[in-house]
């Protein structure tokens, strides 16, 4: 249910009996109830094209408005705004339709298409920080969204699992004689380890830099190792995504290594296509009106993250199909992610119809003002993060004695991690957060637990009353009319 576009027609209607040969500008909600609910604002526009004054245009489209269905009542304001209030029995009908329907009313796209979402990304290297809970929980929630909404969604998670570090990493595996599983259960320890071997003992360091030549040519042992390596760092992630109930799993995986093997054939296209300039011995892209180059190619030979990004815009836009590629990514890669995307539409990789974005988002802040961490200086990994939301929602859990211990820990996750999610999209995406336990667990405020706290008394005065809620929906009074308009947005909102 597109309410706007619903009350939109019937403007363009009373244009077309008033003779306005122009296609009228959309309404907009009103800011104050006194407003009514939607403002238009069209005839300050037609001004100067109908030569007419504009109240004189708005009292046009008023005498030619239809007052019998969608509006009860509508009057000019101002220099020439028409103020527009909607119809209690039409707004009754509209949500009585509403009800009814399992996707409350919402329509899915007439023309949907293909859409990647590129989201969560982490480094096979280290486990999950808290810097990659925004992209995963806002990337999560847009492909959701866009799914709802009638898309075809493709998740990738664009992992890193290629480089020089793995090699130095699968060496120290190799050394370990174990299977992995005891001695990477801290990945950040394993790695810190592996650094320390590899400093300190020159045959270590040597033996490392030969397994990363054997990775990326397909030595077997190397790879069997390496893949044994993979596997369990991706069990840690799939261990967040779970707690965090994020619908990213193993066949959304699109690693760097991937691409590998497409690499070089990026390189080539680029330069049969005449965009290659060689500055330093490297490989460079120069844009028109950027200074700085994208490098493609170092001049030993290797390749960079924007060699790997045209690759997989190549892919997603050829081999999946998709016309529109998202990636979620913090603000700071806005300037790789521009340069990236233009060159792609340059070299052909990406056609004039597929639509590239960075959903960008702010960072996560201490009580300091900066980059959350923990109180030795170090990275906060994830999952010791939503394991203590759970802890800390313990502690807002009433008459504890209520419930039996399964039930509390069920509870305490809902609450724990339900606070954190809320917390991050229930601001502005691009703007850096505070993050706070006692305002993210308050019963006051913007909070999921207020939410869910009315929720729970909701379903309480449903099981008390215990009978069956029979009649029509009848809108009594102002307060009803706002909340009524309220929920036949959620469309428009969506949207």
């Amino acid at each position: 249910m597109k309410l706007k576009q619903q009350i939109n027609q019937v403007i363009k209607e009373a244009f077309i009996k008033a003779g306005i040969e122009h296609e009228p500008m959309s309404v907009s909600e009103a800011t104050k109830p006194e407003f009514g609910d939607y403002q238009f604002n069209g005839a300050m526009a037609l001004s100067k094209q109908l030569r007419k004054n504009p109240r004189e245009i708005a009292n046009d489209i008023l005498s030619n408005l239809d007052l019998t269905g969608v509006l009860a009542k509508a009057e000019i304001a101002g220099p020439g705004f028409i103020n527009l209030w909607l119809n209690h029995e039409w707004l009754a009908s509209q949500c009585e339709s509403a009800r009814s329907d399992s996707r409350l009313g919402v329509q899915k796209r007439e023309t949907p298409i293909k859409v990647v979402v590129d989201y969560s990304g982490p480094n096979m290297a280290k486990q999950m920080h808290v810097g990659h809970l925004r992209s995963t929980i806002i990337g999560d929630t847009l492909a959701n969204l866009l799914t709802y909404l009638g898309d075809e969604v493709i998740r990738q998670n664009h992992i890193g699992d290629w480089g020089t570090q793995f090699g130095m990493l699968i060496a120290y595996l190799e050394e370990m004689h174990e299977d992995g599983s005891g001695s990477l259960k801290d990945l950040e320890q394993f790695y810190k380890d592996a650094k320390g071997r590899f400093d300190e003992d020159e045959n270590f360091a040597n033996k490392a830099r030969e397994y990363v030549v054997k990775i990326q040519s397909g030595d077997a042992h190397c790879l069997t190792l390496w893949q044994k390596f993979i596997d369990i760092s991706l069990g840690h992630c799939e261990e967040v995504y779970d707690k965090l109930g994020v619908n990213l799993t193993r066949d959304d995986v699109r690693a760097e290594s991937f691409y590998n093997d497409d690499l070089a054939s990026v390189i080539s296209d680029l330069n049969s296509k005449g965009l290659l300039t060689q500055s330093d011995g490297a490989q460079c892209v120069f844009l028109e009106g950027d200074e700085v180059p994208v490098i493609v190619q170092k001049g030993d030979g290797g390749y960079l993250y924007a060699t790997t990004d045209l690759a997989a815009l190549r892919f997603r836009a050829q081999s999946l199909g998709a016309k529109r590629i998202s990636y979620v990514v913090d603000a700071r890669q806005g300037g790789h992610f521009k340069q990236v995307f233009n060159v792609a539409k340059e070299a052909g990789f990406v056609g004039p119809d597929v639509h590239l974005e960075h959903i960008a988002f702010g960072t996560m802040m201490g009580q300091d003002g900066k980059p959350f961490k923990t109180r030795e200086g170090g990275t906060v990994k994830l999952i010791e993060l939503l394991d203590e939301a759970v802890i800390k929602a313990k502690g807002t859990i009433k008459d504890k004695a209520s419930y039996s211990d399964e039930e509390i820990e069920a509870l305490a996750k809902i609450i724990g991690i339900g606070a954190v999610k809320y917390a991050d999209l229930a601001i502005n995406r691009e703007s850096n957060y505070i993050f706070n336990w006692d305002k993210m667990l308050s019963f006051e405020g913007n909070t999921s637990l207020y939410m869910q706290y009315a929720y729970a008394r909701i379903q309480s005065i449903f099981r008390k009353y215990d009978g069956p809620l029979e009649g029509s929906i009848v809108i009594g009074d102002a307060l009803e009319h706002r909340l009524s308009t309220m929920l036949l947005r959620f469309e428009d909102v969506l949207n």
